[in-house]
């Protein structure tokens, strides 16, 4: 038995060759791999395959077929069979034959998944492992691959390219060719081209019989992606881009820009989806060409938008912009550009165009970020509905209370001025009176992010904020039903003193049998000395006539809400009003006066209570003036309403 040992990167190989028992005339060959890490390449730099833990291999010498057998698993018969797996590992493990016309057979360990399908090996050209699947062509433009030509400096540039491009089956542009050493470099980000090159090694011969190898590595970013255009490759983009501009329609046509002449023959990559080359476009618009109205981008591979965007503020005037034949997967990226005021765009032939589901959405949603738009792909649009304010606009100044007449603007008053007296005061329970028997009330306030650190922690627990509770039941709950639940809730609430100087009505509802009206103002919480402590709320009232009195509460809705710093500069900044309540304490022979003149008038006690008031409580004058004023028409309805 014959023992060698070969050594890896991260791996070592044992190959033992012995005499097979069960065929004398040929040998077998046992072959240990062990390997630390999950990947591993031999001395040519080609990636064998992945592994982990012990292994054999075992064939017989200039045989076609190999098996594989896992330490510990029972071996496999030898025949020519086409592959075979790990145990568990599932690892196809072939013999390479040379296909230079090389006798010499070599093992080489591969541990990557054997689910290729039949014909994997197709894929691998001269030893040189498909280093890049499916995915890495998905990604189109993200991942580069690095050609390397051994020996190649001793050929014409034009010859070698000419020579593979011939042969390869797929167009491809390299970019960056250069030397180094021996070596020729050159970069590719195709990767249905790189795959198909690495393909090509030793196909190629040159004048002396040579054959010529072709190997490719894939890499993230190539380095000379990563500096900035020197000056004089600066001023020749510059001069190309003078060329592509047409100045009565202030255009630029940057279409396939990477394979300008005038750049390929300095070897200047202008990879536009490179943010060195974008910056550097730019650079020149803003420096130039601020005016610009038309850009075309079209064929640049172009998978991003975000160095587009600084565009915006260089070249404000842009108003139509052609990114057709590029690699747009998301529409997400035009929210980048949207700040641009397009009329036109162009985005047909990349990918993003395949996610809508039809013509109407994928319209939709592009005039969502252009609402200017006219024209999308060369068809015209219906005129869009805009509300753009063209030149600065104030929002006029709010005109205060509004009531529909007088005499309704008299009745809200007068009960606002008798509810918040007895509000404000140190007993709720007086305002029984102004609620209906089946009377409702709710509290709602905002959302709220930080509870700790909000103002109105004593109200959260009420809120009836539907767009934050989820809780269907909740809402019930929270619902106040009933004049004595609704009072009793009431009594609970911070005691508050209200500013009734800030405050303002809006009649929403008006009719015989029903007043509807939102009253919004400022308040504080009575214990509260802190200014900066006030609050602000707004409240619809929804009211009927009531029996005895001006109005009677069947709903009631309260907002409450941190004020405005304009709110709390002009809160209490005036003495509130003197205004004594509308139903002062009334002496016996008074409460009998106002009952039996509002029994003769048909008027309701409260402007029964105010004639009486305005004649000192001398019941004949004051029924004297009635009847003037009746048969004038001066006394208004909203006296009657009871």
């Amino acid at each position: 038995m014959t023992r060698y040992r070969e050594w890896y990167p991260n791996l070592s190989v044992i190959t033992r060759v012995c005499e097979s028992s069960s065929d004398p005339s040929g040998s077998a060959v046992v072959r240990e791999v062990w390997s630390t890490e999950s990947s591993f390449t031999d001395h040519d730099g080609r990636w064998l395959g992945v592994r982990r833990g012990w292994g054999s291999i075992k064939a017989r010498l200039h045989s076609d077929a190999v098996r594989v057998q896992h330490r510990g698993a029972a071996p496999e018969p030898f025949g020519t069979v086409p592959r075979s797996r790990f145990q568990g590992g599932s690892v196809d493990v072939s013999v390479m034959a040379s296909q230079y016309g090389k006798s010499q057979h070599r093992f080489i360990p591969y541990g990557r998944s054997s689910q290729r399908g039949e014909g994997w090996m197709d894929k691998i050209g001269g030893g040189n492992a498909y280093r890049f699947g499916a995915e890495d062509a998905e990604r189109g433009g993200e991942n580069w691959f690095k050609i390397t030509i051994p020996h190649g400096k001793k050929y014409a540039k034009k010859w070698l390219l000419t020579s593979l491009q011939n042969l390869c089956p797929i167009a491809f542009i390299p970019l960056y060719y250069s030397t180094e050493g021996h070596k020729v470099h050159f970069y590719l980000e195709d990767a249905a081209a790189a795959s198909a090159l690495c393909k090509l090694t030793r196909r190629v011969t040159d004048s002396e019989g040579n054959r010529v190898a072709v190997l490719m590595n894939s890499c993230s970013s190539p380095p000379f992606l990563q500096s900035e255009l020197k000056p004089q490759d600066l001023e020749r983009l510059k001069h190309c881009m003078s060329k592509r501009f047409d100045g009565s329609q202030k255009s630029l046509d940057l279409n396939s820009i990477r394979t300008d002449p005038d750049l390929v023959s300095h070897n200047i990559e202008m990879i536009l989806n490179q943010e060195n080359c974008m910056q550097a476009v730019i650079k020149i618009i803003q420096e130039n060409i601020p005016e610009l109205s038309c850009l075309n981008l079209s064929n640049n591979k172009l998978c991003k938008l975000t160095d587009i965007a600084e565009l915006v503020t260089k070249a404000p005037n842009l108003q139509s912009l052609n990114l057709s034949h590029n690699e747009l997967k998301s529409e997400q990226e035009l929210d980048k550009v949207k700040g641009f005021r397009l009329v036109e765009l162009w985005l047909d032939r990349n990918p993003l165009c395949d996610a809508f589901k039809d013509q109407t959405t994928y319209i939709s949603a592009v005039r969502e970020r252009f609402p200017r738009l006219l024209r999308l792909d060369g068809h015209v649009l219906p005129p869009p509905i805009c509300f753009d304010v063209e030149t600065g606009t104030n929002i006029p100044a709010c005109k205060g209370s509004h009531f529909v007449s007088n005499e309704i603007q008299g009745l809200i008053q007068r009960f606002l001025q008798h509810y918040y007296c007895v509000y404000d005061s140190g007993d709720r329970q007086l305002l029984l009176e102004a609620y209906h028997d089946d009377a409702c009330f709710s509290l709602s306030l905002p959302s709220i992010n930080h509870l700790s650190r909000c103002r109105l922690k004593n109200y959260h627990e009420h809120s009836r904020n539907i767009k934050n509770i989820k809780d269907s039941s909740a809402w019930f709950h929270l619902l106040k039903r009933s004049r004595l639940t609704v009072v009793a809730f009431l009594s609970e609430l911070p005691k508050t003193q209200h500013d009734m100087n800030s405050v303002n009505v809006d009649v929403n509802t008006y009719s015989r049998t029903l007043l509807v009206f939102t009253v919004s103002g400022v308040f504080k919480e009575a214990d509260d000395k802190l200014r900066d402590r006030v609050k602000a709320f707004s409240r619809v009232f929804i009211t009927v006539p009531a029996q005895n009195s001006g109005l009677c509460i069947v709903n009631d809705e309260l907002f409450v809400r941190n004020a405005t710093s304009k709110e709390i500069r002009c809160a209490f900044a005036a003495p509130a009003p003197s205004n004594s309540p509308v139903m002062p304490t009334l002496t016996a022979s008074q409460q009998e006066m106002l009952s039996a003149f509002s029994q003769m008038s048909e008027m309701n006690l409260e402007w029964s209570q105010k004639c009486l008031q305005d004649n000192a409580w001398d019941f004949h004058r004051a029924a004297q003036i009635f009847a003037e004023l009746k048969a004038q028409g001066k006394i208004p309805e909203a006296a009657f309403i009871k």
